[in-house]
């Protein structure tokens, strides 16, 4: 998902648009872990990317976007930039 969100509607209040925001996000981390893992692969991983522009857009763990969607709306920002996307991940093994 490589989305920019607006947060400026003539009919919409802000905060039923911050809404809208988490229940998008929500719902497409939910539908990219649902999708078959590759060959060997034990979960899948999420690198995340979020700003005001694509272009000032900062690395950030998927445990805070919800976070930073916040922040974005204490800033009164018009909009913002989310960009996640899925990779199958490998556990580590160790041996004794």
């Amino acid at each position: 998902m490589k989305k920019t969100f607006q947060l400026s509607h003539p009919k919409i209040k802000p905060a039923r648009l911050i809404d809208a925001v988490r229940s998008d996000v929500k719902k497409y981390l939910k539908r990219e872990r649902r999708r078959e893992l590759p060959e060997g692969a034990a979960f899948w991983s999420f690198d995340c990317k979020f700003g005001p522009t694509a272009e000032e857009a900062k690395v950030v763990h998927v445990a805070d976007i919800g976070k930073c969607i916040d922040a974005a709306e204490a800033q009164q920002l018009d909009s913002f930039y989310v960009e996640i996307l899925a990779r199958p991940d490998y556990r580590a093994t160790t041996t004794n």
